[in-house]
């Protein structure tokens, strides 16, 4: 067990579970409703340091380091989202969790949703942020320069926060360049989640940055998938869409700074927070 500081938040407390063959670490702060949070590629959970706070203020954070990232050490596999779905479910058993809520950013967006789609009678609602559901949404500037990550661009992202927070929480510090060299194949891999989401039965809300690395149009069809912006909502709500879901594009942020920002945690909350 490890205790960690966060800046404005109360110590939190780290631990490892062992779920499917991998040695995963997560944090827990704060109490209440419980609230799996899942990073970005190559981050880790201290990603949410600034909101951190506001979330734990409500719900029992748990912020977990997915496969080869941050403080959990990489296995034999590859960096595959359903695979990752798979270990998000195996740890809400291993925790005795009932239902939690699951909010996951870019990544853990993906994951996040996938978990959800794999395993719904685990989850009980969802926050997928700028988390596209097809590899071609993404802008095609991006796409190439997706194709650079790999093992050889490790020398290069050496000032980077990144490459910082390996070298400081990972258990194997050189490995940096493998994770590099399997989250530039897994990048590689088209994918295509449309008919997965358009059966998604837990409550979901998904958000963006009006700047994000796909397009807003991208997420509102995300959102057309779960029978949101069909219809006039009504005055009592009763036209909004079926399954509790909901669509929220965030103004002046990108992909790179919404995860810092008080708009994302309100969202977050106000979404997780409803009843019914």
């Amino acid at each position: 067990m490890t205790t960690t500081e966060r800046a404005g938040d109360a110590t939190g407390t780290g631990r490892y579970a062992e779920v499917n063959g991998i040695n995963l670490y997560y944090e827990t702060h704060g109490s209440g409703r419980p609230m799996i949070l899942l990073h970005g590629g190559l981050g880790s959970g201290e990603m949410f340091g600034p909101i951190l706070p506001a979330l734990a203020d409500h719900h029992q954070v748990i912020a977990v380091d997915l496969q080869g990232h941050g403080r959990t050490a990489d296995i034999d596999r590859p960096l595959d989202v359903p695979l990752m779905a798979d270990d998000i479910a195996a740890l809400i058993d291993h925790l005795g969790l009932d239902r939690p809520d699951l909010v996951g950013f870019s990544l853990g967006g993906g994951v996040a949703l996938l978990t959800a789609i794999r395993h719904p009678d685990k989850v009980g609602r969802v926050v997928s942020a700028s988390a596209n559901i097809r590899r071609s949404a993404i802008y095609p500037d991006m796409l190439g320069q997706q194709g650079q990550v790999n093992a050889a661009a490790a020398e290069f992202m050496k000032d980077t926060p990144m490459y910082e927070l390996y070298q400081r929480v990972a258990p194997r510090p050189q490995d940096f360049p493998r994770l590099l060299d399997k989250i530039g194949e897994a990048m590689q891999h088209d994918f295509d989640y449309t008919e997965e989401v358009r059966g998604l039965q837990v409550p979901t809300l998904i958000v963006a940055a009006d700047a994000d690395m796909a397009p807003p149009s991208h997420f509102v069809e995300i959102f057309s998938l779960l029978d949101g912006g069909q219809r006039d909502g009504g005055w009592m709500g009763d036209g909004r869409p079926k399954g509790g879901h909901a669509l929220a594009i965030l103004p002046g942020l990108t992909h790179y700074n919404i995860v810092d920002s008080p708009l994302f945690a309100a969202t977050t909350l106000a979404f997780l927070d409803q009843q019914g």
